[in-house]
């Protein structure tokens, strides 16, 4: 069975043309991959999914029911964990996901136990009776997805549900999404942290100027990328990395300094042999060397190649 369906989705704001007819299917027990650089249509997808905008047109379908006519069904059957924390600062864990069970019509002894089950599994148990503006931010997003698990939906949307977490707690995220995703739950993850749309999802599209310009698995997507090369390098400190002199190399397509550990990320066109020049500026600056590897393209090079490398609002 598809859990969501798209057919022909569009919505325009004026002239502008945030999605373009775009069509979607994900199937039940999937980990879809939903990305897009900042103003590709994908907010606004998501925002038409979860019914909280209109299309211009188009069909949306979930389990096979339009949600045009059949919102209230829809609904039940949806969960949405959003990039903006919606939990309440000055009412309880328990109370937060209590009310928004209540919301999806939930009462009594169901909503008391489906709360506690929401809460165990987001690991905050010991912590009904907390208060969020006390929580660490991991804690916050624990508490964001269980607010959306009460009514135990069949899709749930996770719009980028680890942003601005330590790894403990993002790594809790990530194997509850897995978890969810074993109990039966069909989900669809978005990130711009592409190590962990690569990590979990089953199958990806990547979404440009409101339009899908590529779908598949990762190994197909990688696939489809041949002129380009990565290289990691892992250093005993990035102090000392001069970031825009390795861009002016020769090939260099684009240099990434890792968030979580002393790694350099280059992007560079295969046929382009730089790697001593790379090395040699490194030592030249004074960066100790520990382990270097070419790497076959990866989720973000398939990204960066499709999409552009240029910043974007």
């Amino acid at each position: 069975m598809n859990v969501l369906e798209i057919r022909g989705l569009t919505k325009k704001f004026g002239n502008f043309i945030a999605v373009d007819n775009m069509s979607l299917t994900i199937g039940e027990g999937e980990i879809f991959g939903f990305l897009g650089a900042n103003g590709a249509g994908k907010s606004t997808t998501i925002n038409m999914i979860s019914s909280l905008l209109r299309p211009t047109s188009g069909e949306i379908k979930i389990l096979d029911k339009d949600i045009a006519k059949m919102s209230r069904f829809a609904k039940l059957n949806l969960g949405i964990v959003p990039q903006d924390l919606a939990i309440y600062e000055d009412m309880t864990a328990y109370e937060n996901v209590s009310f928004f069970g209540g919301l999806y019509g939930l009462r009594g002894a169901e909503l008391k136990a489906r709360t506690e089950e929401a809460l165990e599994f987001v690991g905050l148990a010991d912590k009904v009776k907390g208060y969020p503006k006390n929580f660490s931010g991991g804690m916050k997003r624990r508490l964001n997805i269980a607010c959306a698990l009460a009514h135990k939906p069949k899709l749930i949307i996770m719009d980028e549900p680890t942003v601005g977490i330590d790894p403990q707690s993002r790594n809790y995220i990530l194997n509850s999404v897995r978890k969810l995703n074993e109990d039966g739950c069909t989900i669809i993850y978005t990130s711009h942290y592409m190590e962990e749309v690569e990590e979990i999802c089953s199958r990806i599209a990547i979404v440009d100027h409101g339009k899908i310009i590529a779908e598949g698995t990762k190994e197909q997507l990688t696939a489809t990328i041949t002129d380009v090369k990565d290289i990691r390098i892992e250093v005993k400190s990035l102090v000392e990395v001069a970031e825009d002199q390795l861009r002016l190399i020769p090939g260099v397509r684009t240099v990434k300094l890792d968030d979580h550990e002393p790694v350099i990320r280059i992007h560079s066109d295969a046929a382009v042999d730089n790697l001593n020049r790379i090395l040699k500026q490194l030592m030249d600056s004074g960066a100790e060397i520990r382990a270097v590897e070419e790497q076959e393209p990866n989720l973000e090079t398939v990204f960066l190649t499709l999409t552009g490398r240029n910043l974007r609002d």
